[in-house]
């Protein structure tokens, strides 16, 4: 791409919160099509009152990021599996999904549309798209909406966490974020509306956020607030929770490959219990937004438990993690073949 000039901000100070950037995508889902879309200036949204998106949360979302390489170039990090998985959650609440193409598509076209806000490379900081999907149209019983729309904002973002690689603690919430037979695995606003008591809580209490245990016996790790946990134990095995109630995260396995096939560690997916935290030496939450944030400590039961550097330094292979995963997304280091989409 041919040199832009970015908007005067301040990159590196950059936290995770909304910028109105200057254009987005809008598609209309309307008698058995989608129409083919357009960029808008508008930020708002004109629904109607009945819309099914309002009422019963006949919603999904996605997360992820463009990122300018070293050499210049402007990528995606995997956007395919965002749009397989913002499917799947479009499916799991009988909403119309939006196709491979169109939704890479739309990601692109608000890339280029607003290559001034794409914070320059070795800032620390991306561009933060966010596709969604509501249920539209006049409406008033509980049923599928007659009409969709699908949106992609971005905003540029700098790290989710304050102080960004930097150990955190959190607290074991009392809460589940989903059910144990739910939405928990699907991308939908109201496990995120769910948390929200939780997170309240847990950050007038001094953590950054809270992590939620299985909600079928609540012996079991599964999230840490918006994002998937992840330990190393002292014998340099990676460990990350499974379960039908976690949200599948596109960071968590993009770093179980890196793990397993740059780092050269065995890697495990299976059941974390909150009483064998002393296993790991190391621990984190994944995300788009998070993308790693180390766990400093956990709290639970009246004791705090801490990790690498009486939780206060960056554990190496998180740090080894973090450097290999943002370094292909910068094109620092090389990816897999397919996850990195350069937008041209």
């Amino acid at each position: 791409m041919s040199e832009i000039q970015k908007v005067d901000l301040n990159w590196s100070k950059l936290s995770f919160t909304y910028i109105r950037t200057d254009k987005r995508f809008l598609a209309h889902w309307k008698n058995g099509y989608w129409e083919k879309g357009t960029l808008t200036e508008d930020n708002k949204l004109h629904i109607d009152e009945g819309a099914c998106a309002l009422h019963y949360g006949q919603q999904c979302f996605e997360g992820l990021k463009a990122f300018t390489t070293k050499d210049g170039r402007v990528v995606l990090f995997r956007p395919l599996e965002n749009a397989k998985r913002m499917q799947r959650s479009a499916n799991a609440l009988l909403m119309v999904a939006v196709p491979d193409d169109m939704f890479l598509e739309a990601c692109e076209q608000v890339v280029r549309a607003n290559l001034k806000w794409i914070p320059p490379y070795g800032h620390g900081a991306s561009f933060y798209l966010r596709p969604f999907l509501i249920g539209v149209g006049e409406n008033l019983g509980v049923r599928p909406a007659p009409e969709y729309l699908f949106s992609v904002f971005g905003s540029p973002v700098g790290p989710y966490f304050k102080g960004g690689l930097q150990p955190v603690k959190f607290s074991v919430s009392e809460y589940d974020r989903a059910a144990p037979n739910g939405t928990g695995s699907v991308k939908v606003g109201g496990n995120y509306a769910a948390s929200l008591h939780a997170h309240d809580q847990a950050v007038k209490a001094g953590y950054a956020d809270c992590i939620y245990l299985d909600p079928s016996t609540h012996k079991n790790i599964e999230e840490v607030g918006a994002a998937n946990f992840f330990g190393i134990t002292k014998d340099n095995v990676f460990v990350t929770p499974k379960s039908n109630s976690i949200l599948p995260s596109i960071t968590k396995y993009s770093l179980m490959h890196i793990a397993e096939h740059y780092l050269k560690m065995k890697v495990e997916e299976r059941d974390v219990p909150v009483d064998k935290i002393d296993q790991f030496v190391e621990a984190g939450a994944c995300g788009t937004a998070a993308v790693i944030t180390p766990i400093g400590g956990i709290f639970h039961n009246g004791k705090l438990h801490t990790f690498y550097g009486d939780g206060k330094e960056v554990g190496p292979v998180s740090r080894k993690l973090y450097d290999t995963l943002t370094g292909m997304q910068t094109g620092v280091v090389e990816a897999p073949k397919g996850w990195i989409h350069e937008v041209k």
